[in-house]
């Protein structure tokens, strides 16, 4: 994986300058003049009086980064001479500042992992790239990495997951794992969802705008639903257990209100929350899986993505671990932080 870690952002890129206050040199590396010529005009629009140099192939781009230590690579994967992913690893140890972004036409994922594994701080497909190509540049430069929406969810190396589980070490780390990925979600014109205790949905809000997004905005327009936890829980809970026809009700009106603000291709409605860890923290494990059984469900049936936030602390020992694999096998894709 690469060496460095970074938060992935998305977005659509429309309403926002790139300029920056100092110079900065840029390397756009492709062998095919034309798209090098479209990369250059899109980002002079966006970053005037900035210097831009060219390479054609990857030993080209490697010579040439030494030279200039750019503060940006843009680079292709498939290059004459030596491939992408080789410059992009000898690059990396000429030039330790540059930052480097691949725009290939591959999306292979394990292309894509290759690419990432170098150190490269994103990737985008050239066929996004009218999309993609400003808000990646952005994310880069101030130090964040970036994946476009079809890798929307994704961290380096793994592919965008329907139903993941995130296991948090404190507070701080799922607040910012929850904020990412709705800031991701909202700032690619998908409508976001959070289900969490007062004290989380105000820290969450928070964290979302601190990352550029108008909240109060995306809440007046529908596109962001915050909702309290007991709330929700008191729809479908029966007798301790979630009845799966009352939860499919309140997650289909949930989901299909949300839905109604978006229009695209990708995931229609960005999930997240702590309904099933407050049911665990409760001692209540077989209602936490039944509950993320029950999401595997919406998921299939409904456009939604969904990340589920857990302590890691309340599993370790005993029956903890025990249900600690339970409610990973519930999920298509688990990762801590």
């Amino acid at each position: 994986m690469a060496e460095h870690s970074h938060q992935f952002w998305v977005g659509k890129g429309e309403g926002f300058s790139l300029a920056t206050s100092s110079s900065i040199r840029v390397l756009l590396v492709d062998d095919f003049e034309p798209f090098r010529r479209f990369l250059r005009s899109a980002l002079e629009k966006s970053l005037p009086g900035q210097h831009f140099y060219e390479a054609t192939d990857g030993l080209e781009a490697v010579r040439k980064a030494q030279e200039l230590q750019p503060d940006l690579v843009l680079l292709d994967v498939g290059l004459p001479t030596i491939h992408g992913i080789e410059a992009a690893r000898r690059i990396r140890v000429l030039c330790p500042n540059s930052k480097i972004l691949f725009v290939s036409q591959q999306s292979s994922p394990d292309i894509i992992e290759a690419a990432l594994n170098t150190g490269a701080y994103g990737y985008i497909v050239k066929a996004d790239v009218a999309r993609d190509l400003l808000p990646a540049v952005r994310a880069v430069l101030r130090g964040d990495a970036f994946a476009g929406p079809r890798f929307w969810g994704a961290s380096p190396g793994r592919e965008t997951s329907p139903h993941e589980a995130g296991f948090y070490s404190d507070d701080a780390s799922c607040v910012d794992s929850f904020a990412q990925f709705l800031a991701g979600a909202l700032n690619c014109g998908t409508a976001a969802l959070f289900v969490g205790t007062e004290s989380y949905r105000n820290s969450v809000s928070a964290a979302v705008h601190a990352r550029g997004i108008d909240v109060a905005a995306a809440i007046k327009d529908g596109r962001y639903l915050s909702l309290d936890v007991a709330d929700v829980l008191s729809t479908f809970m029966v007798d301790g257990l979630p009845d799966g026809n009352r939860f499919l009700k309140t997650a289909g009106e949930l989901i299909s209100l949300a839905a109604k603000t978006v229009t695209g291709d990708h995931a229609a409605v960005a999930a997240c929350g702590q309904s099933a860890a407050l049911l665990w923290a409760q001692g209540n494990a077989e209602a936490a899986i039944r509950l993320e059984q029950l999401w595997n469900e919406a998921v299939s049936k409904y456009n939604v993505q969904m990340l589920c936030g857990y302590p890691v602390t309340g599993f370790q020992g005993g029956v903890g671990n025990h249900v600690f694999e339970k409610i990973c096998a519930e999920h298509s894709a688990v990762h801590s932080r």
